[in-house]
């Protein structure tokens, strides 16, 4: 009879911490959530699908952000077939946030009679026109349909969360994060070899082009490998409930320019 009972308690006791384990790997597994940096594009459409394919099949089963850099236009030759993948990219598994890159704010100051057309094409706006069925030579920049336009001019500038900040270009440490200037956002460069945060979080961002990258440090990280020219496109992983920098980077390849 006690033989018995002793039993029955260690099967009650065996069960019992089955589920306990099972529970605790459900709260695991629900509170596991991460954020993927995708940089610089410029026209490369081809690397944008093979970053999304990647991308959703590292997140499977995961609680996930994807957050697009900025710069989807220019220099490249599918501009148009990039903004307009991105435009109709949400994943009912995942959170997609778009930034907004120098790039796409030269185009819509060109678009709108706000900037000069020779200094878009300095910078690749050729490409893109070209991507729009347009010649450089002679464009008709109402060939670029308005929700493409009203698209990119409401972007957002950065994104933050608990212990990063993700933008374009830089973020200035000495300013509040309501008081950056878009400028700065947008266009600044760090000084070689910085690395510098904002205040405990840490910055993950593009627009310095390096091929070298990804370029980590202590409080930031550069993601802009030159992927438009070299091929090689470096996505950022970053577990959200650690700070820091990335717990380990996906790269997806296409043909060198």
């Amino acid at each position: 009879m006690l033989l018995q009972a002793l039993s029955v308690r260690w099967l009650v006791c065996a069960t019992l911490a089955k589920l306990v384990s099972l529970q605790d790997q459900l709260l695991t597994k629900v509170a596991v959530s991460r954020t993927y940096a995708i940089p610089d594009l410029h026209g490369r459409l081809d690397l944008l699908d093979r970053a999304i394919d990647a991308v959703m099949r590292h997140a499977e089963g995961t609680a996930s952000t994807i957050i697009t850099l900025g710069d989807y236009v220019d220099r490249g030759p599918q501009s148009r077939q990039v903004i307009e993948r991105l435009m109709n990219w949400r994943p009912e598994e995942a959170k997609v946030v778009n930034l907004k890159g120098n790039h796409e704010a030269m185009m819509c100051a060109v678009r709108e009679n706000r900037a000069e057309l020779d200094w878009w094409l300095r910078n690749g706006g050729g490409e893109t026109l070209a991507s729009y069925g347009q010649s450089p030579a002679l464009p008709d920049l109402r060939a670029i349909p308005a929700d493409h336009l009203d698209w990119m001019v409401n972007l957002p500038l950065m994104h933050v969360d608990r212990h990063r900040i993700f933008v374009h270009a830089a973020v200035d440490p000495k300013a509040p994060l309501d008081q950056q200037n878009e400028e700065t956002l947008l266009w600044k460069r760090y000084p070689r070899d910085a690395d510098i945060g904002h205040g405990s979080r840490y910055v993950v961002h593009g627009h310095h082009a390096d091929a070298r990258a990804p370029i980590a440090g202590k409080h930031k990280t550069n993601l802009d490998g030159l992927a438009w020219k070299t091929g090689r496109l470096v996505i950022g992983v970053f577990e959200d409930d650690r700070p820091g920098g990335a717990s380990e980077y996906l790269e997806v390849f296409g043909r060198e320019m």
